[in-house]
C-alpha cells in the first residue's frame, strides 16, 4: 500500500505544478475518471474536463499553487463498494490572485482546505474522486465572512500532532477503523434533551479525554468533548433534530488512521435556525468527510470536511454570493 499511497500523493501534486498538465492528468487520472466536487462545480466527468474545469482553475486562481500534504493513507474499502481508495487532508497552497468558482480574490496568501478520496483502477490511476475544497473558509481567509454567526475558532488545519499522517506505518488500520465503526453506531442514538450519546466519552468511551476536532468553515475547531458538544453538535442536533448519518461509499483504515464518507452522508429536516439561516423545513442532504486519527484504543483527533455551498444552496441560500 505504501507505494500506491506515494504514488497516488506524487500524482497529484503534479497536476498542479507540472508544465505539462495533460501529461500529468495522463499519468494519475484514468481516461473516464469522475470526480465528485463540491458545489458549486459538483460532477466532472473525464481526464479533460477535470483539467478544464478544476485543475486549470486552480492555477490560474491560486498563482504558485502546490498542495501540503497533512494525512494521505489507503487501504482497502470496507463498504460494499470496495475497492482500493486512497484519501487526503491537504492544503491548496498559493497567492490568491483571480476568482475561483465565485470567490473573489484577496491577493494574499491562501490555504485552501482539500478533503479527498480516490478509488484507484488496476493500473493504480484515479478512476473516481469525490472531493472537497472548503470555499467558505477561502472566503473567510479572504475577509468576507460566508455566515453572519460562527462557532468554534476558526484556524488553519493543523497536521496530525504526531507528525506521521502521510503515509504512515500501515500496521493497525483494522483495528483503526474498528474503533471509529464503533464510535459512529454510538453516535446515532441520542438524549434528545442533553445532546448526549452512550459509549463516546468516560470509561470505554471511544474519545480521548483531550480531544481535539477540526471542523469546517462556519464550525471552526474545538477542543475536548464539552467544546466540540457546545461549538457544533449542540447547533447541530437543535437545527437538524431528526438527522440520520453513516451512508458511506467508502471506510478505509491505515495506520492509526482512518477515513469514512459519505455523498450524501446525511439526511435531515431543517428544524431549527442555523449559523444565521431561519429555519425551512426542508428535507436536506449533506456530503461529509472524516478523518481519524487514533492512540491508545481512542479517537484522539478528527478532521472534517462538510460541503456547506451545497447544504446552504438547498436551502435557497448562496453563500459564495
Amino acid at each position: 500500500m505504501t507505494d500506491i499511497r506515494h504514488a497516488v500523493r506524487t500524482g497529484l501534486a503534479s497536476l498542479l505544478t507540472a508544465p505539462d498538465i495533460d501529461a500529468a492528468s495522463e499519468a494519475i487520472l484514468a481516461d473516464d475518471a469522475v470526480w465528485h466536487m463540491m458545489a458549486p462545480v459538483d460532477r466532472v466527468d473525464g481526464r479533460a474536463e477535470i483539467v478544464s474545469r478544476v485543475i486549470k482553475p486552480l492555477r490560474a486562481a491560486l498563482r504558485g499553487a502546490h498542495r501540503r500534504d497533512e494525512i494521505v493513507i489507503g487501504g482497502e474499502n470496507r463498504r460494499a463498494e470496495g475497492g482500493t481508495w486512497v484519501a487526503a487532508i491537504s492544503h491548496i497552497v498559493g497567492t490568491h490572485h483571480a476568482p475561483l468558482w465565485g470567490v473573489a480574490p484577496s491577493g494574499r496568501l491562501a490555504f485552501l482546505r482539500a478533503g479527498e478520496f480516490h478509488r484507484l483502477d488496476a493500473g493504480g490511476r484515479i478512476r473516481e474522486g469525490r472531493i472537497i475544497l472548503d470555499l467558505p473558509d477561502l472566503m473567510r481567509q479572504a475577509g468576507r465572512q460566508p455566515f453572519p454567526v460562527g462557532l468554534g475558532t476558526e484556524m488553519l488545519f493543523p497536521g496530525p500532532a504526531t507528525h506521521d499522517g502521510v503515509c504512515p506505518d500501515p500496521a493497525g488500520g483494522a483495528a483503526s477503523l474498528d474503533l471509529v465503526e464503533r464510535m459512529l453506531g454510538d453516535l446515532h442514538v441520542y438524549d434528545p434533551e442533553t445532546g448526549a450519546s452512550p459509549g463516546q466519552t468516560g470509561d470505554g468511551g471511544t474519545w480521548a479525554d483531550d480531544m481535539m476536532w477540526y471542523g469546517p468553515g462556519g464550525i471552526g475547531a474545538n477542543y475536548r468533548w464539552d467544546g466540540f458538544v457546545r461549538d457544533h453538535r449542540a447547533p447541530f442536533l437543535h437545527a437538524f433534530p431528526d438527522r440520520k448519518g453513516g451512508n458511506h461509499y467508502c471506510r478505509i483504515g491505515d495506520g492509526n488512521y482512518a477515513a469514512v464518507s459519505g455523498w450524501p452522508s446525511m439526511t435531515m429536516t431543517h428544524r431549527g435556525d442555523y449559523l444565521g439561516e431561519t429555519a425551512t423545513g426542508r428535507s436536506l442532504t449533506l456530503r461529509v468527510m472524516d478523518f481519524y486519527r487514533c492512540a491508545d484504543g481512542r479517537i484522539a483527533e478528527n478532521w472534517v470536511l462538510l460541503d456547506y455551498v451545497d447544504l446552504f444552496r438547498q436551502m435557497d441560500r448562496d453563500i459564495l454570493a
